[in-house]
């Protein structure tokens, strides 16, 4: 079998440096804050190369945390994709703003300056840059609308740890960013695990204290905020993957690049685009084609896991009826029939690789 994601032989090629880094965790009973989250902290900003970074319990709380810490004014309407996971909306909608769904660009799945401006109102007073799949958002073109308009933009890096815009890591362009570290992501924990990167000082200032129940200091609270924090096994889990990091990204881009060059002449698949100024990290590898569900149950049957993300677009969803904005010709409501998860990551071979891409041409005659 070719699996889709094998976290446990991830786990094989590093385990003596996962097991010391619990063992030492248990040793001190550092289980909440303590030196292996200040030391996480510091060591995934020196690698974004970003100011500071908050760690928190999960990604879908970093994004509701850093969208409090903007202090934008209730019902604020904020731009986001229409084809991202539900945390995204689901975020804002819980910080007492307006979702509002656009469309993306169909070569690399994310926000332009076009489909942003096709949904700006005079309500509107932040943009949500999802990296989707592990391609950034043109973050110059996205300033320079946010600046005209006085906006703010938050980078949902959930699925990008470690891509680049136009030479800039993303969670480093805009005013703050979010992270999770869902055992499933590129980089990810052993359980649920987030975090908040910016730039600002009052804004990590004010982001730390709300995951921190407001507080400054033990039992003195400025207000009532939250209880998120990044456990201590979680940190040291990821202090001792981080240093991994850069190799597994550039296997997941030498397996794409293969991906791309066995099927650029399977006429009946689109693949991914991948833009000249970004480094795409390939969280995954998503094609599309309009046999989506047969091509599917064909590489099932020969071994090979694939996935959908996601089969749903958001404005299409039980959830967003009230916003009325299900029934638009956007891309995203069309291509979600489509959408099909290749298996990417270190744990495939050159090998498994083609495998794939065979089953695939052959699929298509």
């Amino acid at each position: 079998m070719i699996k889709f994601l094998d976290l446990h032989a991830q786990y094989l090629s590093i385990k003596s440096d996962i097991d010391d880094a619990i063992a030492k965790v248990l040793a001190s009973s550092a289980f909440i804050g303590g030196p292996n989250v200040k030391e996480f902290e510091q060591e995934f900003a020196d690698y974004l190369g970003a100011e500071f970074c908050i760690g928190v319990a999960n990604g879908t709380d970093a994004i509701e945390i850093a969208l409090e810490a903007l202090a934008l004014p209730s019902g604020s309407e904020v731009i986001i994709p229409g084809n991202t996971f539900i945390a995204s909306s689901e975020a804002v909608t819980r910080s007492g703003l307006k979702v509002v769904f656009a469309d993306v660009d169909p070569g690399n799945y994310t926000l332009t300056a076009e489909t942003v401006r096709a949904k700006l109102t005079p309500r509107t007073r932040a943009i949500m840059a999802v990296h989707l799949y592990g391609h950034p958002c043109d973050m110059i073109a996205l300033k320079e609308v946010a600046d005209e308009r006085g906006l703010k933009i938050l980078e949902d890096c959930a699925q990008a740890h470690g891509a680049t815009c136009h030479g800039k890591t993303v969670g480093t362009i805009g005013d703050i960013a979010t992270f999770s570290f869902y055992p499933g992501k590129n980089f990810g924990a052993y359980g649920d695990a987030g975090a908040i990167v910016t730039g600002d000082a009052d804004l990590a200032k004010r982001a730390r204290m709300i995951a921190n129940h407001g507080r400054v200091a033990k039992y003195d609270h400025d207000f009532e905020g939250r209880n998120s924090r990044l456990d201590g096994l979680q940190a040291a889990i990821l202090c001792a993957k981080l240093p991994n990091l850069p190799a597994w990204t550039e296997r997941r881009i030498a397996i794409a690049d293969r991906y791309i060059a066995e099927l650029s002449d399977v006429r009946e698949i689109v693949l991914p685009r991948r833009a000249n100024w970004a480094k795409q990290v390939y969280h995954l590898f998503v094609i599309r084609t309009d046999r989506r569900d047969e091509l599917s149950a064909w590489l099932s049957e020969k071994g090979i896991e694939t996935g959908v993300h996601y089969p749903v677009a958001l404005p299409k969803l039980k959830a967003y009826d009230y916003l009325g904005q299900g029934q638009e010709d956007l891309f995203v409501n069309r291509a979600d029939k489509t959408l099909l998860s290749l298996p990417i990551g270190e744990h495939m071979s050159d090998p498994d690789v083609v495998t794939v891409s065979t089953a695939i041409r052959s699929f298509f005659g």
